[in-house]
């Protein structure tokens, strides 16, 4: 299980809830760890291979999409890093990419194609999410007529905020934000398409895109536990939440202790951590059709 890397002589990394990322001068290494947050915080306990399986998906989907908009994935093989960075390929391998540098847009692309979590919420109270009126009448979990973009802003701490696509746009540009629109959208359509002839719901996802060499790609992680909810097509029922592969099992068992949600978070059991690994494996086999890589 890796929570943490120190590769002292490539510098200290910047730090984010799952992944390390090294500046190699003219791009960057970023490594998957196998931390888990829940509720904004990070957690003592990590999930093993859960950073494999983030960037190992990633990597899937960054090249079904290569036709739709380029990505940042320069290299992902340890075994053909610099010889720099080939003494750590062990600690390396599977987790890990090097990838171009690019000026992310300052705002998550999230693209919705089912009514669950916070815009399951601003519906019930606005009968819209993020701006974007919606028919009356539905269900929690019920998919929308057309999948519907509705970004967030950036927050280094605590929760992203929704905006209205007008507000994306003052935000980005006019152009920039339509751009960002029709590339979610049709990435997502393309996913979800994929994912229902293995049985999978994507309800929605996030994406994050940067500008390099003039023109924008696809950055960070695509189509992840993480940064998606994946559903079950043979078990789907709209009118309640459907139960996702993703760290919820983690939130469940949280939501049962006397726990503030603040800094520091409590360990987890071994039984809690087996069953979210397993649940994150489950989701990569299933959609790859083949094994983690080790």
């Amino acid at each position: 299980m890796l929570i943490d890397t120190k590769f002292s002589d490539i510098g200290t990394p910047r730090k984010g809830k799952v992944r390390d990322i090294y500046d190699l001068g003219d791009a960057l290494l970023i490594v998957a760890t196998d931390r888990v947050s829940a509720f904004d915080v990070v957690l003592p306990t990590g999930i093993p291979d859960k950073g494999k399986v983030l960037n190992q998906l990633s990597l899937f989907w960054f090249g079904m999409m290569a036709d739709i908009v380029k990505n940042h994935v320069l290299e992902s093989d340890a075994d053909r890093y610099p010889a720099s960075l080939r003494k750590y390929a062990g600690a390396l391998r599977g987790r890990s990419m090097i990838v171009r540098k690019a000026k992310p847009f300052s705002m998550e692309c999230v693209v919705r194609g089912y009514l669950a979590g916070s815009g399951w919420a601003e519906y019930r109270e606005n009968g819209s999410i993020c701006g974007v009126a919606l028919p009356p009448g539905l269900r929690e979990s019920d998919r929308l007529p057309e999948p519907i973009f509705t970004p967030t802003t950036k927050a280094e701490e605590g929760h992203d905020e929704a905006v209205s696509f007008e507000q994306c746009a003052a935000i980005a540009g006019q152009k920039e934000a339509l751009e960002l629109k029709e590339l979610g959208v049709a990435i997502y359509k393309r996913a979800v398409s994929f994912a229902a002839s293995k049985g999978i719901i994507i309800a929605d996802t996030k994406f994050e895109f940067g500008v390099a060499d003039g023109e924008t790609i696809l950055i960070d992680e695509v189509l992840t536990p993480d940064s998606s909810r994946f559903w079950s097509a043979r078990d789907y029922a709209p009118g309640k939440g459907q139960d996702s592969f993703d760290k919820q099992i983690v939130r469940d068992y949280l939501n049962t202790l006397d726990w503030g949600k603040t800094y520091p978070g409590p360990e987890l059991p071994a039984s809690i951590v087996e069953k979210t690994a397993a649940r994150y494996r489950e989701i990569f086999e299933i959609l790859t059709g083949s094994r983690l890589k080790e």
